[in-house]
């Protein structure tokens, strides 16, 4: 059906073009270096067209191009051309294989910018994945003259009262904040023709579901509907048949995890964890890498101890202040700081290109978060590592979590092949959004960012734990990362990975 509805697109714009300029348009581009990484057939198994085949606005494809974008991946050859149509869209396909720039492309081709109208409802889950989402529309939409806002829950309504008061043409946001500015009459959604749920399945969990019920109510009856995600339970099909108006149906899901992720497990007693994971920063190449607990205490409490060994470490949860939240989320994304703790806040559709591995300190409780949590590496087809610490309590849902899932996690062995999860050469190095800045993981070790201030950072390190709920989920001196034992690393040099160090034990393996 894709390729009827692109001979469509292609029969209704052929006469837009224009030859003397379709040779040389792509000259005056600056696009960044290509990605050389290797990539898995998530991302490769296409039908082979090109964005050209969409036959979009020339704008668009400056800003997609601008972008890095070479080729559609597979969820976004099924999507886009459909969604041109204006035909409501339910798509299912796994996490980190292009779904966000499968429904911005359509969004923003069929914005007219000439209009003051909101014509654009995005919703997500989280307020991280609106600032990102947003993003990604600003950064792909930069040559239309498209209005992009981004409003969520934590920051001042007089703010986004303010803003609405100008045309904007597409608004990201979280539920709760964008039914409180409709309700109150601020956002005007009467002409919002497309509306799109991005996460679907966590935005219509019982506590997400009235609230986008009624958010429906301020549309047109004739808007266009689209649902994304990696997992629809069975609440999907009720909204489904409810609030859609027959849907084309996308599933890519033949397997539920990332080929590109090797899974792992380490057997340890509680009170080994921080031991097990001490060990793992010492064998490992970590680019970035984020690690997850299951409650904010925990969350808060490990990111001290990460510090205190020497590590550079932010920490985020929902508990934290919103622009602190903003904060963390910013500096990481750039490159900043090598490791993340975080709560489940992260586990829905961030995408961070230089995380390589993901570590589950605490073991979730069910598949769905799993799935979503180990999706933070390995994103758009390229290598990742997943790393989980298991008691034994944990022992019965890692059983549950393999047959749901229908993958096997085997345990970890002494040691870990680098070209499961590390990139070969530093041209083959995600980097950050931000090409300003250099990301610290970049083939050096993980305790290697300490190297300006190796003295004195585990002093500052220690005893200045802020509060999550007043400080920015930082620790003084974690940027500088200092050293866990500074008499290997003066008899070693700034490489703790070398084979002339001693290696510690690896983590406790089963029987």
């Amino acid at each position: 059906m894709t390729s009827e509805i692109t001979n469509q697109l292609a029969a209704a714009k052929l006469s837009d073009a224009s030859p003397s300029t379709e040779a040389n348009w792509k000259d005056g581009l600056k696009a960044p270096a290509k990605d050389a990484r290797p990539q898995t057939e998530d991302v490769t198994a296409t039908k082979g067209l090109e964005f050209e085949d969409f036959f979009i606005k020339r704008e668009l494809m400056m800003g997609i191009f601008e972008a890095g974008f070479e080729k559609p991946s597979p969820i976004q050859e099924e999507t886009i051309p459909v969604a041109l149509t204006g035909r409501d869209i339910l798509a299912r396909a796994k996490n980190g294989t292009g779904k966000t720039a499968a429904f911005v492309i359509p969004t923003l081709e069929r914005v007219n910018p000439k209009s003051p109208k909101t014509q654009a409802l995005i919703l997500v889950p989280t307020r991280e994945l609106a600032l990102q989402t947003s993003q990604v529309c600003k950064m792909l939409g930069k040559h239309l003259g498209i209005n992009v806002m981004v409003s969520t829950g934590g920051t001042g309504l007089k703010d986004d009262i303010i803003r609405l008061s100008d045309p904007v043409h597409i608004i990201v946001g979280t539920p709760g904040r964008i039914l409180d500015l409709a309700g109150k009459g601020v956002a005007d959604l009467s002409a919002c023709q497309t509306f799109v749920m991005d996460e679907a399945d966590k935005l219509l969990s019982p506590e997400f579901t009235p609230v986008v019920e009624q958010l429906l109510g301020f549309h047109p009856k004739d808007r266009q509907v689209m649902l994304f995600s990696a997992t629809f339970p069975i609440v999907v099909k009720s909204f489904k048949d409810k609030h859609m108006n027959s849907p084309y149906e996308i599933n890519l899901m033949d397997e539920l995890t990332l080929r590109g992720i090797t899974q792992y497990y380490a057997f340890v007693e509680e009170k080994q964890k921080v031991h097990c994971l001490n060990t793992l920063f010492n064998k490992l190449q970590i680019n970035q890498s984020i690690i997850f607990c299951n409650s904010t205490n925990r969350v808060e409490l490990l990111a001290k101890k990460i510090t205190e060994l020497g590590y550079s470490c932010f920490y985020s949860h929902a508990r934290m202040l919103q622009h602190n939240r903003n904060r963390v989320f910013h500096d990481f994304r750039n490159g900043v700081c090598r490791n993340l703790v975080c709560s489940d806040l992260l586990t829905r559709g961030i995408d961070i290109q230089a995380v390589n591995v993901v570590i589950n300190f605490d073991f979730p409780k069910n598949a769905e978060t799993y799935l979503h949590r180990i999706g933070r590496s390995g994103r758009f087809g390229h290598l990742g590592l997943a790393i989980n610490l298991i008691n034994w309590e944990d022992r019965f849902n890692l059983y549950r979590i393999e047959q749901e899932l229908g993958t096997e996690i085997q345990p970890i062995p002494q040691v870990i092949e680098k070209k499961l999860y590390v990139y070969e050469s530093p041209e083959t190095i995600p980097r950050p959004i931000s090409n300003s800045q250099r990301t610290q993981g970049q083939g050096q070790p993980q305790d290697q960012d300490g190297a300006i201030a190796r003295n004195n950072a585990n002093q500052n390190a220690r005893g200045n734990y802020r509060d999550a709920r007043g400080g920015a989920g930082q620790f003084q001196g974690q940027r500088r990362g200092a050293p866990q034992n500074q008499q290997n690393r003066q008899q070693n040099g700034n490489n703790p990975h070398r084979n002339t160090r001693p290696q510690p034990a690896g983590p406790p393996q089963t029987s």
